[in-house]
């Protein structure tokens, strides 16, 4: 039997409003919605994984399991903007060293430097001291 090999082709994010978060996530990635099928709309194709936004009836409950890490060489002003698109700072993760932020459905994600950061063996980051 041949083997084969797989490849992740697209990120989807539940939420109640797709327009509403593809939106936030258009502006921050400076990747234009692209279209929408069904319950979903998805952002234009980047380097990576495509990203997409599927409509559920559900609301968002707990920690996220997976999470973005997106970069940006000056991390601590990234946030202004971010809030400005209608996220917001998770600061109960302040003490590890990360900036945490959430995007408009509580989505969590990190926002960190494209160069290697320093994290001590208790996983605390160092690139916002």
């Amino acid at each position: 039997m041949a083997k084969t090999r797989l490849a992740i082709k697209d990120v989807i994010i539940d939420c109640e409003d797709p327009e509403r978060l593809a939106a936030f996530w258009a502006a921050l990635l400076d990747r234009p919605i692209a279209g929408r099928t069904g319950p979903y709309v998805w952002l234009t194709r980047g380097g990576g994984p495509g990203l997409g936004f599927q409509k559920v009836a559900e609301p968002k409950a707990g920690k996220n399991r997976v999470h973005f890490d997106v970069a940006s060489p000056d991390p601590a002003s990234e946030q202004a903007r971010i809030e400005a698109l209608g996220g917001r700072r998770l600061d109960r993760y302040a003490p590890g060293g990360f900036l945490v932020m959430a995007d408009p459905e509580g989505n969590e994600f990190c926002v960190i430097p494209p160069e290697p950061f320093e994290v001590d063996d208790d996983g605390q980051a160092d690139y916002l001291r």
